[in-house]
């Protein structure tokens, strides 16, 4: 029982600093400001592991590579800290693929839960401080299924689609994980 809560306590931790660290990179590439509240705690949560990486890795694109870094460096302390709870059975390359797979994992469900809360907060509290933040955040992936999906009865059904299909991607990551891990156990015996 021990272990389980260690575990709980340890993806709750580096899901947390995983999560901002990805959603700085987001919200930069889709050059969404910083000062509201989503930001500031974007920052506090993350300024810490991302600014020292900004000396090693400086950004020459649209895109905060140092944040990537940070997010994939917890994921990897993440599935080694298991992997080391765990009596550091099997091959230690799987830390590797096991951290790969929970960052897009992660980026997936991050993304399932910003069209979630804009989907409800469109209906319940459209001009809430955060609406405008979330808008932008969701309009990516929106916008292409807006074009192909009508309105049905005055609804956008886009988000409901968009949804639909992220969880399919994560049904297909974890069943190409259990293919890749379980060749890689394979090997390792």
């Amino acid at each position: 029982m021990m272990v389980q809560i260690l575990q709980f306590l340890l993806e709750v931790v580096c899901g947390l600093v995983a999560g901002a660290c990805l959603l700085r990179l987001y919200m930069q590439a889709q050059r969404i400001p910083f000062n509201n509240p989503v930001g500031k705690l974007v920052f506090a949560l993350s300024d810490w592991l991302v600014m020292p990486l900004r000396k090693l890795v400086p950004s020459r694109t649209q895109y905060d590579l140092s944040s990537l870094l940070a997010a994939m460096l917890v994921m990897l302390v993440q599935y080694l800290l298991l992997w080391l709870l765990l009596g550091a059975v099997g091959n230690p390359l799987m830390v590797l693929v096991l951290a790969i797979f929970g960052l897009v994992r992660m980026v997936l469900t991050g993304l399932i839960g910003i069209l979630i809360v804009y989907a409800i907060l469109s209906w319940v509290q459209p001009h809430s401080p955060i609406a405008g933040i979330l808008h932008r955040l969701s309009e990516p992936v929106l916008r292409p299924l807006r074009k192909l999906i009508p309105l049905v009865g005055g609804v956008d059904l886009s988000a409901l689609v968009a949804i639909i299909a992220l969880q399919v991607m994560q049904m297909m990551l974890s069943h190409i994980q259990f293919s890749l891990l379980s060749g890689m156990t394979a090997v390792a015996y």
